[in-house]
């Protein structure tokens, strides 16, 4: 089973990016599918997740209006669009999924994943 996040580089404050995770070893079925950031000095942070069964989204209250996950499953790929970055978005990006069928209050818990990809880095400068 592999995960692999990437699309991470070296961005402006104010840019935009759209960052990738795409499966292999696991069908996204069934699975939903998460992003959590790793900042310098912070814990684990969850950002978003989606849901292959439905297409639900779901967002950290202060990620809405800034990020945008969606989905290709039949790819077996899940993207985050992160738009008007700020240098406090620096960290490491990673997907990781949780079984469709965990209630939805765990989405936010990053302990509640239980594959994890390689992160991709992102870094903002001012």
């Amino acid at each position: 089973v592999q995960l692999q996040a990437f699309g991470g580089g070296l961005v402006q404050a104010g840019e935009s990016l759209r960052l990738s995770c795409v499966a292999s070893g696991i069908s996204m079925d069934y699975h939903t599918i998460g992003w959590i950031r790793q900042s310098p000095g912070k814990e684990r942070e969850w950002l978003s997740s989606i849901s292959s069964t439905d297409g639900s989204t779901y967002y950290a209250d202060s990620m809405k209006g800034r990020f945008t996950i969606s989905g290709d499953i039949a790819k077996n790929t899940v993207h985050l669009h992160i738009d008007g970055l700020k240098p406090e978005d620096t960290g490491v990006y990673y997907c990781a999924v949780i079984p469709d069928k965990t209630d939805s209050s765990y989405y936010d818990d990053p302990n509640a994943y239980y594959y994890w990809g390689r992160g991709t880095q992102v870094t903002v400068s001012s």
